[in-house]
C-alpha cells in the first residue's frame, strides 16, 4: 500500500535559517500521526511544504503517492488542511461558506447538500451553521474551519495545533471529532500540537522535532519506556550535579540526568529505590526541596531527546524564519 506521506531528506529554509533540516519521514494511510514540538521547531513550515503551500528547498516529498513540488494540483484535491488561524468569513452563515467550498472544489450541488448534512453532523455544529460566523465563539470557529476541510471528504487531513487558545471542554470535543474522522471514515491524519496530552491521546505514532531535525519517533508507549519504566525527580537546593553523582553510585538506578535545579533518576523499581535516593542525597549534606516518583510522559522524552522541557516552549514565540512562513 501506498503511504499517505513520506519525505526524504526534506529541506525548507528561509535565508540562513532551516526551518526544516533533512526530515525523512513516512506516515502510512489510515493513522494518527503526531508532530511535537515548541514553537520555531519546524512544524509549520513542514506542514506547509506537504500542503503545498510553499516549496522546498531540498529533499523530497510526497503526499498521497504525488510529489509535493510537480504535482501539488492533485495534491491539493486530496487533501483537507485546517491550519492555527481559521481564515473565516464573519459576515457569511456556516452554511454559506461550507457550500462555497464546496464549490470551489467542483461538487455538484447534490453532492454539496450530502456533505453538509455529513460533516455538520461530524463536527457536532448543530443549528448555529445557519449563524452568522462573527456569533461564533473560539471553539465553533475551529469547528466550522474543520467541517470545511472536509467538505470535499479528502484522504488526508492535516491538523495544525487545532486546540491552541480552546478551553478544555472545546478541546476534548475537537479530540474526539478527531478520533470520529480516523475510525468512521479511515481518514490519515497529520496532526501537529505542542499539548503532550493531545499527541499521547490521540496519535499512534508520535515524531519528536527540534531545531528542523525529526529527533525521534514511535508509539507514544514506546518513546516513555525508552527512558526508563520509572522517573524519580528531586529538586535541590544547591549543587544538583553533585546530588547527580551520589544518585548514580546507588544500585538499580540505570541512568541520571540533570536540568536546572533538578535531577531525573530513571529506574526500572521507582518504588524500591527512591527511599534510596533520599538517604543518599541526605548523607551527601543536599537539601531537597522536593522529591516525587512518577512513570514518564512525552514531557519526559522530549526533555531527554532535546534537554528542554517542551512544556516551558508554550510562552516562547516562534523564529522569525517559521513566523515569516
Amino acid at each position: 500500500m501506498t503511504a499517505a506521506i513520506t519525505t526524504q531528506g526534506l529541506r525548507r529554509s528561509f535565508g540562513d535559517n532551516h526551518a526544516v533540516n533533512g526530515v525523512d519521514l513516512r506516515v502510512e494511510a489510515g493513522e494518527i500521526y503526531g508532530f511535537l514540538g515548541p514553537n520555531g521547531a519546524g512544524k509549520s513550515t513542514m506542514v506547509k511544504v506537504l500542503c503545498t503551500l510553499i516549496t522546498p528547498t531540498g529533499g523530497t516529498a510526497a503526499v498521497a503517492g504525488y510529489d509535493v513540488a510537480t504535482r501539488a494540483g492533485d495534491i491539493r484535491l486530496r487533501i483537507g488542511v485546517a491550519l492555527q488561524e481559521a481564515s473565516l468569513d464573519p459576515k457569511q452563515t456556516g452554511r454559506e461558506l461550507l457550500q462555497l467550498q464546496g464549490m470551489l472544489y467542483g461538487l455538484s450541488k447534490l453532492n454539496i447538500r450530502r456533505r453538509l448534512n455529513d460533516v455538520i453532523d461530524l463536527v457536532d455544529i448543530g443549528s448555529a451553521i445557519d449563524d452568522l460566523v462573527e456569533s461564533y465563539s473560539g471553539g465553533m470557529r475551529r469547528r466550522l474551519d474543520l467541517a470545511m476541510s472536509l467538505i470535499h471528504k479528502p484522504q488526508i487531513l492535516f491538523l495544525d495545533e487545532p486546540t491552541t487558545g480552546l478551553d478544555p471542554v472545546s478541546r476534548n470535543d475537537v479530540w474526539q471529532e478527531v478520533r470520529t474522522l480516523n475510525k468512521q471514515e479511515g481518514m490519515t491524519i497529520f496532526l501537529t500540537t505542542q499539548y503532550l496530552e493531545e499527541a499521547d491521546a490521540l496519535a499512534g505514532r508520535v515524531g519528536i522535532i527540534a531545531s528542523g531535525r525529526l529527533k525521534a519517533e514511535g508509539t507514544p508507549t514506546e518513546l516513555k519506556r525508552r527512558i526508563g519504566t520509572d522517573l524519580i525527580v528531586a529538586k535541590i537546593d544547591g549543587n544538583p550535579e553533585s546530588a547527580a553523582g551520589a544518585v548514580r553510585a546507588l544500585d538499580g538506578i540505570e541512568g541520571v540526568e540533570v536540568h536546572g535545579d533538578e535531577i531525573s533518576a530513571s529506574t526500572s523499581d521507582g518504588a524500591g529505590a527512591i527511599s534510596g535516593v533520599a538517604v543518599a542525597l541526605n548523607e551527601s549534606n543536599h537539601r531537597v526541596t522536593s522529591l516525587t516518583l512518577r512513570t514518564p510522559t512525552l514531557d519526559d522524552v522530549f526533555l531527554n531527546v532535546t534537554g528542554a522541557k517542551l512544556s516551558a516552549s508554550h510562552q516562547t514565540s516562534e523564529t522569525s524564519g517559521e513566523a515569516a512562513s
